[in-house]
């Protein structure tokens, strides 16, 4: 206890032991301070290469990437067609042109040939010869297939001679006659032997007559053995090779041929359109009819209104015309489904526009009219217009746009009224095209 109170309050300091090499104090530390000041430059060389990489990031966004964006920026500029510091919208404009423009009323349609035959044979025989190629066009009288005649041409001989046989019967019946006649005049036989001798004459005929009607049954049969075709027409694919016997009872046929110059469309309209319709096909007006694809792209082909059916289909309210066509060019395929357009009117000298200048909205129906009397201030002016008759991608202006009035077809979803516009095409506009009949008569819309 003594002990730990005189460590606690001596004054003196406690003694130091000495060093190997007899020095008094505390041992230097030479490998811990080398080691914190290596330690010491690696930190400044980590601070200094993060240094070194802020400054290159930042040089990069400050000297690069503006110049990226404003490039970025000028190339949609110039994409939508605007410059820089530009607010004017650029536009495709048409002009408004007088023309005309047909009235069409379109109906589903399918090609209808106006003669379809089933050729069978009328006589049972072996099938010798097919003398047609599958699919090709082929004129009436044309022969198409042969049968065996060997058996017809064997028993015509049988009947020709049969008939000679009866003719001579015939020939001495009637040596016999003249003979009794000759005798009843000098009364040197009775009246009935000349008359017995009458009936056997007619009875001969008879027989003969009978043989020359099997002589010709036979070589219609022959005839019939060469089968000809009764249409022109385009061949279909045969049902039965050579070399299969044949009969007249056969249901199915050797092979169809279908007529298809002209050939004709049946298409439906609607029951409101009939009397218009049947006015001019009654007065005798010849209605032109045109056939498009299944897709409304294509033109087939032209024809005329032939006739109507007679009654309406109250399952559809539908009445079903019939048109005719020359098919020159074989377009129309029997069966095939078409889109028949019948022009009822052809309206002259109308204000026609494209179709894609009218739009929509709460306010009506309108279009954007340029004023360009100076190009490079160039304005637009709505204005409401009232639509007529619309073919395909041309509509007429009853009122709202006169003739030369430039209105706008394409950028009109960024125009408002009075917006400034870059006129395309030089700022001229071009004019509506296909404002004739004929051009019209292209288009499948209506």
């Amino acid at each position: 206890m003594a002990k730990e109170v005189f460590e606690q309050k001596s004054p003196w300091p406690a003694p130091v032991a000495p060093h190997a090499n007899g020095s008094a104090g505390a041992p230097r530390d030479l490998t811990g301070k080398a080691g914190k000041r290596r330690s010491r430059w690696g930190l400044w060389l980590v601070l200094g290469l993060v240094l070194l990489a802020a400054v290159g990031v930042g040089v990069y966004f400050f000297y690069f990437q503006p110049k990226t964006q404003a490039a970025d920026s000028t190339a949609q500029t110039g994409k939508h067609g605007k410059g820089a510091g530009s607010d004017k919208i650029r536009v495709v404009p048409a002009t408004a042109a007088k023309g005309d423009i047909g009235v069409y009323l379109v109906g589903l349609g399918a090609v209808t040939p106006l003669n379809v035959d089933t050729i069978q044979s009328r006589v049972n025989g072996q099938l010798m010869k097919v003398d047609f190629t599958e699919g090709q066009m082929v004129k009436a009288g044309d022969k198409l297939l042969e049968i065996d005649t060997r058996p017809y041409e064997a028993q015509l001989a049988q009947y020709v001679a049969q008939k000679e046989h009866d003719q001579a019967l015939l020939d001495n019946a009637n040596i016999d006659l003249q003979r009794y006649q000759t005798l009843w005049k000098q009364n040197s036989i009775p009246e009935q032997t000349l008359a017995t001798q009458v009936s056997l004459v007619k009875q001969d005929q008879g027989t003969v007559d009978s043989d020359q009607a099997l002589i010709d049954a036979t070589q219609l049969n022959i005839t019939y053995c060469n089968i000809t075709a009764p249409i022109s027409g385009r061949a279909g694919l045969r049902l039965v090779d050579g070399g299969n016997y044949v009969q007249s009872t056969s249901s199915t046929g050797l092979l169809v041929i279908t007529q298809v110059q002209p050939i004709t469309v049946i298409f439906t309209i609607p029951e409101d359109n009939v009397p218009e319709v049947l006015s001019k096909l009654h007065a005798g007006e010849q209605l032109t009819v045109e056939a498009f694809d299944r897709a409304q792209k294509n033109k087939l082909a032209t024809g005329t209104l032939l006739t109507s059916d007679n009654q309406i289909d109250p399952a559809t309210g539908t009445l079903k015309l019939k048109a005719i066509f020359q098919n020159d060019a074989n377009a129309l395929f029997p069966n095939q489904f078409v889109n028949a357009r019948l022009l009822v009117e052809m309206k002259k000298d109308v204000v026609v526009a494209p179709v894609a200048a009218i739009q929509y909205g709460t306010q009506g129906t309108f279009v954007y009219v340029v004023n360009a009397t100076d190009p490079r201030n160039a304005t637009v002016t709505m204005k409401n217009v009232t639509v007529g008759t619309i073919d395909g991608d041309k509509a007429e202006i009853t009122s709202g746009v006169e003739e030369g009035d430039v209105v706008v077809i394409d950028g009109v979803d960024k125009l408002t009224d009075g917006s400034k516009v870059i006129i395309s095409n030089g700022g001229g506009g071009k004019k509506t095209s296909g404002a004739t009949a004929d051009a019209a008569s292209t288009a499948p819309g209506g």
